[in-house]
């Protein structure tokens, strides 16, 4: 079947079916969407089935820190800086309930820090540096890397546990060489970068969630 359309009284054929190949949802868009939202629900149920004791641990981790009057720091590079940004709002505006405000920094915001340390000290350095000013012991890090291997990532998460704070990876794949420098480690199952970053936010919202039902008043 050869669809056209009338513009400026010429006849126009679609390449693809001018090529013989009907838009069918096999070859459409469709499969590659079907496709992509399955992988999405597999990393999820894999968190269901095998990451709970792991986000519930961190979960409990941050609650703890806040309820002591510490602060949450987190970093992450590109989607995962976005991750960070997203999830300190949450905690320092609120997330589901009304509640007082807590004190949470992504170290991915301040434009003038980032490019001096990058700068002045190498892109490495640019989230220890940041720990290592802000940090203090009791203090939570979030370091979030979809591959566990980000040398920014855990150049900060070995700071942080140099100056006595606890630390979080959230990350896919091995998680490592992340994971060996943190306390706490959640391990979302993909080889998709995609797919690990949307199954962190999810991760990040339980957390948030969590401050909610055991801190609110």
């Amino acid at each position: 079947m050869v669809s056209s359309s009338k513009f400026s009284g010429q006849k126009i054929t679609s390449t693809t079916e001018a090529e013989g190949n009907p838009l069918t949802p096999e070859n459409s868009s469709t499969s590659l969407l079907t496709r992509s939202l399955k992988e999405h629900l597999e990393a999820i149920q894999a968190l269901l089935d095998s990451r709970l004791a792991e986000i519930d641990g961190a979960g409990r981790l941050i609650c703890e820190a806040l309820r002591a009057g510490n602060k949450i720091l987190l970093c992450g590079n590109g989607g995962s800086a976005a991750d960070a940004q997203h999830i300190a709002a949450e905690l320092v505006g609120r997330y589901e309930r009304q509640r007082k405000p807590f004190p949470a920094v992504s170290l991915t915001t301040d434009t003038s820090a980032l490019t001096a340390l990058s700068n002045d000290y190498g892109y490495e350095e640019v989230f220890a540096r940041q720990v290592e000013a802000l940090a203090v012991a009791g203090d939570v890090l979030i370091a979030i890397s979809t591959s566990g291997k980000s040398p920014n990532i855990v150049k900060a998460a070995q700071k942080a546990k140099a100056i006595g704070c606890k630390t979080i990876a959230l990350t896919g794949c091995s998680g490592e060489p992340l994971a060996s420098h943190c306390d706490l480690v959640v391990v979302v199952p993909s080889e998709r970068t995609s797919r690990v970053q949307e199954a962190h936010i999810t991760i990040g919202h339980l957390w948030c969630e969590m401050v909610d039902s055991n801190l609110a008043k």
